[in-house]
């Protein structure tokens, strides 16, 4: 079961370190249009719906990948103090209230809005239109990934209830956690200080 956990992990992680590399496409498209403008006078009407389906993109595929790292915005004031059964109980609780039903109505209606906007080739409404129903695909497919991932994380709430722990998860690259850094070179706050007092001149006397 855990490798299972791990594999949808892992997927959501894929998918979404593959979008996050719409950001460099949107940094590049904005700048080369600001150029494009005010050096050579040439705007392009698409450019600004290009940027809106691309940042779109971006943010509805960061969904599954943020939940697969358990970093998404929670208020924890209480949360924190709370041990791992009763976090799990609260995080399962609002799973079942309001992830399941919320995320399964926007990959169900994404996918019928999707599906429309193909049937019709929408475009956007601009003097230069750009298809519009390949965005509108990325609907059903965040939120069919955000369901995925939700159901690994019920699974991990139940886990939890059960062993009295939070099962692993898949990791990724992140912030530079000092204390982590020091457990992993075997270094000790002593060592620091030790080291910070021999590296520092002596105090001149006078």
């Amino acid at each position: 079961m855990q490798s299972l956990l791990l594999l949808v992990d892992r997927m959501s992680t894929w998918l979404g370190q593959l979008f996050a590399w719409s950001i460099v496409a949107l940094t590049g498209l904005i700048t080369w249009e600001v150029f494009s403008r005010y050096v050579f006078n040439h705007p392009h009407a698409w450019a600004l719906d290009a940027q809106i389906m691309l940042y779109g993109t971006l943010f509805m595929m960061g969904g599954a990948y943020t939940l697969a790292k358990n970093n998404h915005v929670r208020g924890d004031v209480l949360y924190g103090f709370f041990m791992p059964r009763t976090q799990a109980t609260v995080d399962l609780v609002l799973y079942v209230l309001f992830f399941l039903p919320g995320i399964f109505a926007l990959t169900w209606a994404g996918w019928n809005f999707a599906h429309e906007s193909l049937a019709i080739r929408e475009q956007t409404f601009s003097a230069e239109p750009l298809p519009l129903y390949p965005f509108k695909f990325i609907i059903p497919l965040a939120g069919a990934m955000l369901l995925l991932q939700g159901v690994v994380e019920i699974v991990r709430c139940v886990r939890c209830i059960r062993d009295g722990e939070w099962p692993s998860r898949e990791q990724d690259v992140e912030e530079v956690d000092v204390d982590k850094l020091k457990q992993m070179v075997h270094v000790k706050d002593e060592d620091i200080i030790a080291l910070d007092k021999y590296i520092k001149p002596p105090k001149d006397a006078s």
